[in-house]
């Protein structure tokens, strides 16, 4: 095996190894060791497999490190947010760019299922990587209950 340069997702970190997925392939590789790491932290980085069997991996570079901060807000989603879906179905996912930099992910779900969907969003992994393509350091997730059905909010802010 040879280097592999990319961007990186801490999933699992141990005083002894470290777990990385890889944002664009989903490939995930433990490092033989921890130097810091920790949960959610992202990494521009080159790896390396270590001989002999080239089982594990070591950090041969860290070009940039940034952790993503995960707030589940008791804020409700904006009123443009929860206009673009008002005539959504259930399911259905808008997005949009924030004013300034950044990106939002806003969806319609039944109101009896808001809480269980905001919980999904921040214990999903793929929330994290997304994050990361996005260059965002803080995702917020806003929900609010309108009759039957419930408006969610993922909020990818950079800064």
């Amino acid at each position: 095996m040879t280097e592999k340069t990319g961007t990186f997702v801490v999933t699992h970190a141990e005083d002894e190894s470290v777990v990385l997925r890889d944002i664009d392939s989903a490939q995930v590789h433990t490092l033989a060791a921890n130097d810091g790491l920790e949960i959610h932290d992202v990494l521009e980085a080159t790896i390396a497999p270590e001989p002999p069997l080239e089982v594990s991996w070591t950090l041969v570079d860290v070009e940039d490190r940034r952790r993503v901060e995960l707030v589940d807000s008791d804020l409700e989603p904006t009123t443009h947010s929860k206009d673009l879906v008002a005539n959504a179905d259930v399911g259905d996912l808008h997005q949009h760019e924030r004013a300034g930099t950044g990106e939002v992910h806003v969806f319609r779900v039944p109101a009896a299922h808001v809480e269980e969907a905001a919980r999904d969003v921040l214990q999903d992994e793929e929330t994290i990587a997304r994050a990361a393509r996005l260059e965002a350091v803080r995702v917020e997730v806003r929900r609010a209950v309108d009759g039957e059905d419930g408006v969610l909010s993922v909020r990818y802010l950079p800064d």
